[in-house]
């Protein structure tokens, strides 16, 4: 008998948005026999919660689980008021938590976190970061599910290392700190003058003018693509021999997971989870949260060692297939069993 779920997080790829978790899952889940229904794809915040309540109340008798994304900012109320439609009901739901500044929503709300991890069949952590903050008062209910790929799709590709050719893929929010790769740009054209930039991602916060601006006022040429499906991004970077990562909050990024798994050679801001999938100098390059300086001095690093440069490639592929579908999948199945 197919087993019947409803996947409640941000659908919003539509509206010009980053592909989110639940559409990846999702998909994976799908693809393995699963009938799922979602809620939201509305763009709207409120009439996205009001949409995940109607949904959520429509189906909570027809599905076996119901699984919540579940961040720490104004996302984490309708894992809240999910929550607490399933326990009215005696739902069994999965909370999957997200977000690099989850942590911190433990802290602030320590009365509401209870009502919603304290019930949960499970949560699951895709970053041990998150594992590790979370384990101390909800041990008996987590468990660590990496973020997933499937890896077959991306290819591992050997690059030209004459000049800088840097890629940067998230949303242009103020928490992943768009400005720091121009400046970064601009630091390297002192020793590689042809050193070159393209940032891809959708303007979520309405920030890329300022960073055309910002470009501009220091005679620079960066390209702006906007949003590129996932397919375009990953074609794209062929052409490109540095991945670079400047924010100030982060969990553990897909994008900076495919771009291990295509033979990037990662440069990231040392912050949030990202010391728990990267290791300075064994699968990547770590600098301080917006220290120019040092993730300039990184990149050429990586232009003036060809072993380091062959190291870090290799264990970041080697780092990513563990987090191959194929391997996760079973840890999926036998908790929606």
């Amino acid at each position: 008998m197919t087993k019947k779920l409803l996947y409640i997080g941000n659908k919003l790829s539509k509206h010009g948005n980053n592909l989110t978790y639940i559409e990846t899952l999702g998909a994976l889940l799908e693809y393995e026999g699963y009938e799922v229904v979602y809620a939201s794809e509305k763009n709207n915040q409120l009439f996205r919660m009001l949409d995940m309540v109607y949904v959520t109340t429509c189906n909570i008798r027809k599905v076996d689980t119901i699984i919540i994304d579940t961040y720490s900012t104004f996302s984490f109320y309708y894992t809240l008021i999910i929550s607490s439609i399933c326990r009215l009901f005696n739902k069994k739901y999965i909370s999957i938590l997200h977000g690099g500044n989850l942590p911190h929503r433990l802290k602030s709300s320590p009365i509401l976190c209870n009502f919603i991890f304290n019930k949960a069949f499970k949560l699951v952590a895709p970053s041990n970061y998150l594992f590790k903050a979370f384990k101390d008062k909800y041990a008996k209910n987590l468990i660590f599910i990496p973020n997933t790929i499937e890896s077959k799709k991306y290819t591992f590709n050997k690059r030209e290392f004459n000049s800088p050719k840097l890629l940067w893929v998230r949303s242009f929010s103020k928490i992943y700190n768009p400005k720091m790769a121009i400046d970064v740009l601009f630091n390297l054209k002192k020793d590689f003058p042809n050193a070159t930039l393209t940032m891809v991602g959708p303007d979520k916060e309405n920030l890329i003018d300022g960073c055309k601006k910002h470009a501009s006022e220091l005679n620079l040429e960066v390209e702006f693509t906007g949003k590129l499906a996932k397919e375009e991004w990953v074609a794209l970077s062929k052409d490109y021999n540095v991945f670079i990562n400047t924010t100030h909050f982060d969990n553990t990024p897909i994008s900076v997971i495919e771009a291990m798994a295509l033979g990037l050679p990662i440069v990231s801001t040392n912050v949030g989870g990202i010391p728990f999938l990267l290791t300075d100098n064994e699968n990547g390059l770590l600098v301080g949260d917006s220290d120019v300086d040092g993730m300039t001095n990184a990149i050429l690093e990586i232009f003036n060692n060809e072993i380091l440069r062959e190291k870090i490639t290799t264990n970041a592929r080697n780092t990513v297939e563990s987090f191959d579908w194929n391997v996760i999948k079973q840890k999926w199945f036998e908790i929606l069993k």
